[in-house]
């Protein structure tokens, strides 16, 4: 799989799901948001690789620091490029 994105969601996002970063972006791709089935079960959001348009509004909307650009990933967080990257592409191929 090839994972090309921007900006990744981390682990402070778990638990949390603050959906102010989904209210600034301005091509909504950001996922699963508080109207979409999957938001309840969802352990936290998720930015569309391929929707994302490298704006970085949700960079500061984010209450708890969880949104970094791709290179900027902190180590101990690398493991969410994966599994950012995996949410979309599982949807894609059901």
């Amino acid at each position: 799989m090839k994972i090309s994105m921007a900006y990744i969601i981390c682990e402070p996002c778990v638990g949390t799901k603050d959906t102010a970063c989904v209210d600034v972006c301005p091509v909504d791709c950001i996922h699963p948001r508080k109207d979409e089935p999957a938001f309840a079960a969802a352990e936290m959001l998720y930015i569309h690789p391929d929707e994302c348009i490298d704006c970085g509004a949700c960079v500061p909307a984010c209450p708890v620091e969880a949104i970094f650009a791709l290179d900027e990933t902190p180590r101990p967080w690398a493991s969410f490029i994966r599994k950012n990257a995996e949410y979309y592409y599982e949807r894609s191929t059901a």
